[in-house]
């Protein structure tokens, strides 16, 4: 019955996974460096799946407006997260992406007329209040972990968190109705990344050293960034197009932005320090919030 809410929680799980695990990659090879090898990894996993399937052919009607969805929400969106998630780690970063919650409901108003009533609202706004609270308090000050360090500018990755949060959510505006006129999330996902592979390699044609690699990629760079986009993108947005198939923009973007939620248990076992009161009572106000969507 509510199998399009499931899916966008799901793919929270799998989001907040990858995140854990691109961190260190991102860091490593550089925002568009790392967006460059993981879009490509993901590419040739869901273009097989597609083949196979033989899906292209859903894709004709509303090529061109999923082309602009990929160029917005994969291309600018996630080179965007990865510079966010660099400086300041995968839990900080997520609260900045949460907040596309919020802002995919206003572009479905805005631009595809849904309406959301009280109670639904009212779930929406305490899982974003969970989230926000998770991030905030779920550390201590104390904490020096690698993942938990800031690296250059907090301003900029703030920016950058943001500018990521608001892609995706128009990103999802751009991409519901080619869906809801029958095109198959799968392949909808491999030309959204098709799109943005295209778009990152062309860029290496412009000298500035931000486009290259900051370091060599190792086997184990390589598997991490393999995973984590196979996670992300191959299983994570092909659940959250899946639930925009039925679902509102809104409500499956706000159930699909709790992975700072599910991202402090997996600090919790790498990190080895336990999460602040604050964490837990972020995790209640996610609960509540959520069973108030679903009824």
């Amino acid at each position: 019955m509510y199998i399009y809410e499931t899916a966008a929680l799901a793919a929270s799980f799998f989001w907040a996974l990858s995140g854990f695990l691109a961190a260190g990659p991102s860091r490593h090879l550089g925002a568009f460096a790392f967006t460059r090898l993981r879009m490509t990894q993901v590419f040739i996993m869901l273009a097989l799946v597609v083949l196979i399937q033989r899906t292209w052919i859903t894709l004709i009607d509303d090529f061109w407006i999923i082309c602009l969805s990929g160029l917005v929400g994969i291309f600018l969106g996630d080179t965007a997260l990865f510079a966010a998630m660099r400086r300041i780690g995968p839990r900080r970063t997520a609260v900045m992406f949460a907040a596309n919650g919020p802002m995919g409901a206003l572009l479905g108003y805005w631009f595809l007329g849904e309406t959301l009533d009280f109670m639904t609202l009212l779930g929406c706004g305490l899982v974003v209040a969970g989230v926000i609270i998770a991030i905030i308090y779920g550390r201590e000050d104390t904490n020096t972990h690698e993942l938990e360090k800031t690296y250059g500018s907090l301003g900029l990755a703030v920016l950058m968190g943001l500018i990521a949060a608001f892609c995706q959510a128009l990103g999802a505006i751009l991409a519901k109705p080619a869906l809801l006129a029958g095109a198959d999330p799968i392949a909808t996902s491999a030309l959204r990344v098709g799109v943005s592979v295209i778009c990152l390699y062309f860029l290496l044609l412009f000298p500035a050293g931000v486009f290259k690699a900051q370091n060599s990629t190792t086997v184990s760079i390589f598997w991490k960034t393999a995973i984590s986009g196979f996670l992300a993108m191959g299983v994570g947005m092909t659940l959250v197009l899946f639930a925009l198939t039925g679902g509102k923009v809104g409500v499956v973007t706000v159930l699909s932005s709790i992975s700072p939620i599910l991202v402090l248990p997996i600090l919790w076992m790498t990190t080895r320090q336990r999460p602040t009161i604050g964490a837990w009572i972020a995790a209640l106000l996610v609960v509540i919030g959520s069973a108030l969507i679903f009824t």
